[in-house]
């Protein structure tokens, strides 16, 4: 495989501070060149991510036996969408430095590889429960995925119910969080629920997803056009065949949040799944975080998340 040039945005000074210090014992021009490329997977990760996987590969390479490398090619293989190698870098990975922060990765490249039913097993992995709270959202949100790619839209909500109607403050994984439950609700034929739910994501989101865009499409039947910025009840009022129920839903959307908050549902100002084709580009274990500084049943499912939302274990 021919090795990418590096980008002279790529410094190695850019390498987080526990990452450079495993380099130590490489040659100090090895060391400043593995160290570039890993930058450089970082930078690339989200625009170009068959790129960021080209310089993980050529650092691992060169040192094959380093974790912190073996763990960039496996994140960058799974925003590739190269989900079998992403197993095969994240558990190579994990095998060297016995750390289970990547569960989540790990369970969505099995959803990606078109096997709901062993990403679900992640849920019972002893690690699971070591997991700190964002990683935990994530390992929910993509279970909760596996279960609605199994036909089984009921325990995805049941998962996600108590972690999503959680008072508080919304974390920063909230947006993500809000819109898996969404996607599981209207799966389970509740679309008016979802519609509140994509709107209250949509609301903190930023524009990260596309929450906005789906509430208008639940509660008109129609595409949101390109320069509408917020569903309204006129925007019902033209469409057709919407039904009494989804109009009294769109009512809510212009302040669902407070409306939901009022029902006890979330915090003051209101999942994984903002990507809902193949996995759900979960978050946790981003290449960026980590090299750049800046018997499956409902009840079982259900009682593995109280526990690891509600848990002793809980520190968050």
């Amino acid at each position: 495989m021919q090795t990418p040039p590096l980008p002279d945005e790529a410094r190695a000074d850019m390498l987080d501070h526990d990452v450079r210090r495993s380099l130590r014992g490489l040659p100090t021009n090895l060391a400043d060149t593995i160290a570039r490329h890993l930058v450089a997977t970082a930078l690339l990760l989200d625009d170009d991510p068959a790129a960021a996987l080209a310089h993980a590969q050529a650092a691992a390479d060169r040192v094959p036996r380093l974790p912190a490398v073996r763990e960039a090619v496996g994140i960058a293989a799974y925003h590739a969408g190269e989900y079998a190698t992403a197993l095969v870098e994240l558990r190579a990975a994990r095998r060297m430095d016995g750390s289970g922060h990547n569960l989540p990765l790990m369970a969505d490249s099995e959803r990606g590889l078109g096997r709901p039913e062993r990403a679900i097993a992640y849920l019972r992995d002893p690690q699971a429960d070591e997991l700190d709270p964002a990683a935990r959202a994530e390992m929910l949100i993509v279970i909760s995925g596996a279960r609605r790619d199994l036909g089984q839209p009921e325990a995805a909500v049941v998962l996600l119910r108590d972690l999503a109607t959680a008072k508080g403050a919304p974390a920063p994984w909230a947006p993500r969080l809000w819109y898996a439950y969404a996607e599981a609700l209207l799966a389970a034929g509740r679309p008016e629920e979802a519609a509140r739910w994509f709107t209250s994501a949509a609301a903190v989101d930023d524009g990260e997803t596309d929450a906005a865009a789906r509430a208008y499409e639940i509660v008109t039947g129609q595409p949101m056009p390109e320069d509408a910025d917020a569903v309204s009840a006129e925007d019902v009022d033209s469409a057709e065949d919407v039904d009494s129920e989804t109009v009294d839903a769109v009512e809510l959307l212009g302040s669902a949040p407070t409306a939901a908050d009022q029902q006890g549902l979330v915090g003051p100002v209101g999942p994984g799944d903002s990507s809902t084709s193949g996995a759900t580009d979960t978050e946790e274990g981003d290449a960026a975080a980590v090299v750049v500084n800046p018997d499956d049943s409902v009840e079982a499912d259900s009682a593995a998340a109280v526990e690891q939302t509600h848990g002793p274990s809980q520190t968050g």
